[in-house]
């Protein structure tokens, strides 16, 4: 079943999403969040994000803004913006909500939404991950998906690089 018009309307503000989930909470479903760049979407971000809607009802994406890209990766990136990357994401069956955060970490979200379930790639021990102790010191818990070898954005930009 198609539900174009739904697209859109996974992608919120912060406050906007904090009383979505925190109704979801009072009627018992779970929710789990992950965050990254997700410059150029690839089956490696696929993958990261099936496992982690396996873990909870409702699956929150932290999405890092253009600027928050740009400090992290580099001028050169982000290669799509963050409206472009929230769309692609948003209109994923697996993903449930967006968020678009301006910070380096999604530290604030992850306070502000206190998910039961923080999930993050292979690449980071539960130390590295933030928000994990907040998520663990709430009852929740942090999970470590693994990482589809030699999938990155950063390997797909050198590639079409290589190309031309």
């Amino acid at each position: 079943m198609r539900q174009i018009d739904a697209i859109d309307k996974k992608i919120y503000s912060l406050a906007q999403l904090a009383s979505v989930v925190a109704t979801y909470k009072t009627i018992g479903k779970t929710i789990a969040f992950t965050n990254g760049c997700f410059d150029i979407l690839h089956e490696g971000h696929i993958f990261s994000l099936s496992q982690a809607a396996k873990e909870a009802d409702y699956l929150v994406v932290g999405v890092n803004s253009d600027a928050s890209v740009k400090r992290l990766k580099g001028t050169l990136r982000p290669v799509n913006n963050q409206d472009a990357r929230s769309l692609l994401l948003a209109s994923l069956l697996i993903v449930d909500a967006v968020v678009v955060f301006d910070e380096d970490t999604p530290l604030r979200v992850i306070e502000t939404l206190l998910p039961n379930v923080l999930v993050k790639g292979g690449d980071y021990t539960i130390e590295q991950i933030v928000g994990a102790k907040e998520v663990i010191a709430n009852g929740g818990k942090v999970i470590i998906n693994s990482l589809i070898p030699n999938r990155s954005t950063t390997g797909i930009i050198d590639k079409i690089r290589s190309l031309g």
